[in-house]
């Protein structure tokens, strides 16, 4: 079976390449010629662990293949997957331009029998949506040409997406069609030999589902980070409330960590797209507002609490270690980092930042504010003469990090630990004036 993959960011790339690794035949295309250039040499644009070595090895084996040719892809795909972006526009709905340009490609280059496959995440309707706009394609074309359309959500974390494509929690799959359910079916072959958990659904359920997930996820951390809030208040220990909580098997330990906000590509976006959708079929999602409004509180506490804590930032420097939303990646999409660097800058401060992987992205991101912010070598660089340390960003290396030579740089002795990495040392509260988050 042949599959063509359209979009290589993060989900298209990771799910051509995962694809390949099941044995497939798998073309990926994208309109970017830079970046095919790159794949083509062998050079990943995105960092995501693993990821590379495999690409490599289905590509040297021939099953992987790079191109800029849309026409050359449909006509040689049996399933074509749509992994394109589809970002948030003003009012929060999702902008889906680009799925639907794709689908008029694929009408307009179609020559037999297509499963089209929504991978990007969309509203529900979406899929009727790709149906109408090949069919009308089609028409013009004065051709009849059958397809089915399919949604099939994805459910990668970044910095482990890799593992998540390779060994799923479940495969999701909504259609209409005993013909593109079987060629679904032979396209997950591998994950279905191996008992991965199938959900054989409607488009609109599929479509749902994502969202669905994704905003759960996000309810859940605003949850926790609201009660970090009410702990540091009342004296109480974060940490100890959500292992606690994670106990009760109705609720599970995961995605109850504190921290100064969600970010990245999935839950801002989404969240704010759910609400969009329901306002439109007239029902209010309060609980998902709610979330939302709680994050960027979250991030808006973080600044206040340390200019509080430093009594102003005016004229002070400041060291952020880590600049992504989440380590293992270099993604700065919707990161806290962003708004609370601005928060910081806008009251005066100086910043000295470091991230393993985030420093490219953020250049151009923090562009406006650029003058303000010195982007270092490593973290014992970015801490040396600065009044405090923010522990931003969880990477391993922060965690292992000597807290004496740390002291040792340092100008003034604040650290703001809002990822509660040193939170067990015995000696962190002795070196430094040292604030963890949701606790004393």
């Amino acid at each position: 079976m042949r599959i063509g993959v359209v979009g290589t960011g993060y989900v298209g790339l990771v799910q051509g390449v995962v694809l390949a690794e099941f044995g497939l035949e798998v073309l990926c295309m994208d309109v970017i010629e830079e970046k095919i250039q790159q794949l083509k040499k062998g050079i990943v644009p995105i960092y995501e662990p693993g990821l590379k070595e495999l690409m490599d090895k289905n590509v040297d084996a021939g099953r992987l293949k790079f191109t800029t040719d849309m026409k050359y892809t449909v006509e040689n795909s049996d399933v074509i997957f749509i992994a394109v972006g589809t970002p948030p526009k003003d009012d929060g709905s999702a902008d889906l331009q680009f799925v639907l340009q794709v689908a008029e490609s694929i009408g307009e280059y179609m020559n037999d029998y297509k499963v089209v496959v929504n991978k990007s995440t969309v509203p529900v309707g979406t899929g009727q949506l790709v149906q109408e706009t090949i069919q009308s394609i089609l028409n013009e074309r004065k051709v009849d040409c059958p397809f089915d359309v399919v949604s099939n959500p994805e459910f990668l974390r970044e910095g482990k997406a890799v593992g998540d494509c390779l060994k799923p929690d479940r495969v999701v799959i909504g259609c209409n069609s005993d013909r593109a359910l079987d060629m679904m079916k032979t396209v997950y072959d591998v994950l279905y030999i191996n008992e991965t958990p199938f959900v054989f659904t409607d488009i609109a359920t599929a479509e749902m589902i994502k969202y669905a997930s994704n905003s759960f996820l996000a309810v859940k951390i605003s949850f926790i980070n609201e009660m970090a809030l009410l702990a540091e208040k009342v004296g109480a220990n974060v940490q100890e409330i959500a292992r606690a909580m994670g106990m009760d098997g109705r609720i599970s330990p995961k995605f109850l960590h504190a921290g100064p906000g969600y970010g990245g590509s999935c839950f801002p976006k989404d969240t704010k797209a759910i609400v969009d959708i329901a306002n439109h079929h007239g029902e209010e999602l309060k609980v998902i507002q709610a979330a939302i409004e709680a994050n960027e509180k979250q991030k808006k506490r973080m600044v206040e609490k340390i200019i509080d804590r430093m009594n102003g930032v005016e004229d002070k420097n400041i060291a952020v270690l880590g600049l992504s939303f989440k380590p293992e990646t270099d993604d700065m999409r919707e990161a806290p980092s962003i708004d609370i660097i601005n928060g910081l800058v806008k009251n005066g401060a100086n910043i000295k930042a470091y991230c393993p992987q985030g420093m490219k992205e953020a250049k151009w991101r923090l562009k406006e504010i650029e003058d303000h912010i010195t982007y270092c070598q490593n973290e014992y660089d970015a801490v040396k003469d600065v009044d405090a340390t923010i522990f931003m960003t969880e990477w391993h290396q922060f965690r292992g990090m000597s807290l004496t030579r740390m002291r040792d740089l340092m100008e003034g002795n604040f650290v703001f630990d809002l990822r509660n990495i040193h939170v067990k040392d015995k000696h962190v509260r002795d070196m430094f004036e040292y604030y963890p988050l949701g606790r004393k």
